[in-house]
């Protein structure tokens, strides 16, 4: 399996780094990079250890913008051939040159792996971008290989960005989840779709406030687990590279009217949930 951020050296000092945030609300200073080969190098052996990885084989691409309109909101893509589908464990979302380089590990469920429709599946989410960097979706399979895919992309200060509503409205509506899920018969009968949003600023503790002009405390949503009809489709733990209201979209196998659970939770150890109606197409 592949090693979750927590358990690596630059994710203990991104951790101590959070950790002085939230206790004193200031930021550390940034990280100094070397040479683009040279970063990718030691965050590689960080996350994946001495692991081989294959990259551009095919089973797993990655679709970013070249340029990000918004470097606090950029979109990304990934799309997972229906032959490797059935055998997808993990997905790591990695920004070399982001503060917190691992934006998420999603781990694969049932849900997402079997059916009788195994076609291709996607998964997209939005990320902060802090600079100018690659962004990389590395997926592993059941036979403990990873497979990469990366694109480069141009945009700055995601990470410092003033949140889109000031502290008091962006915690007011904290912890309400949007969730849509539809299907798609051009695409098979039991080809699904689902959207999950959840209310949360998302503050990554090198935001300014302008009313005070001190740091607002990082604050983030690091757990959220999605299931349907009782199946595990994805579980995502991530960090302050996910954008504010953390989206999540995937395709998936399952029936008209199943219902979808969506269960997360924040640094502050606060949990949320929600159900979508059943009568959902």
């Amino acid at each position: 399996m592949i090693r979750h951020a927590t358990t690596s050296r630059r994710s203990l000092l991104t951790g101590a780094l959070l950790a002085a945030v939230l206790a004193a609300g200031v930021p550390a200073a940034p990280m100094a990079y070397a040479a683009d080969d040279d970063l990718w190098r030691g965050l590689r052996e960080e996350v994946f250890g001495t692991r081989e990885i294959a990259e551009n084989d095919g089973a797993v691409t990655l679709y970013a913008p070249e340029r990000a309109e918004d470097a606090a909101l950029v979109p990304l893509s990934i799309r997972i051939p229906a032959n490797v589908a059935p055998h997808a464990v993990a997905l790591t979302l990695l920004i070399d040159r982001n503060p917190a380089p691992v934006a998420a590990t999603i781990t694969f469920g049932e849900a997402f792996r079997t059916g009788p429709d195994i076609g291709e599946r996607q998964v997209a989410t939005r990320i902060r971008l802090d600079s100018f960097s690659k962004v990389r979706a590395v997926l592993e399979t059941a036979d403990g290989k990873l497979h990469m895919s990366s694109r480069f992309v141009s945009g700055a200060g995601g990470c410092s960005a003033t949140p889109s509503k000031d502290i008091e409205a962006a915690l007011a509506g904290l912890g309400k989840i949007d969730i849509k899920a539809k299907s798609e018969p051009a695409r098979g009968e039991s080809f699904r779709e689902a959207q999950v949003m959840i209310r949360h600023p998302n503050f990554t503790g090198l935001q300014l406030d302008p009313d005070s002009r001190g740091y607002v405390p990082a604050r983030f949503v690091d757990d959220l687990e999605v299931k349907s009809a009782g199946r595990l489709l994805f579980r995502m733990q991530g960090g302050i590279s996910i954008s504010e209201n953390p989206h999540f979209r995937m395709s998936y196998s399952g029936a008209a009217g199943e219902v979808v659970e969506v269960n997360a939770k924040d640094t502050e150890g606060v949990h949320f949930s929600e159900r979508s109606d059943a009568s959902g197409s």
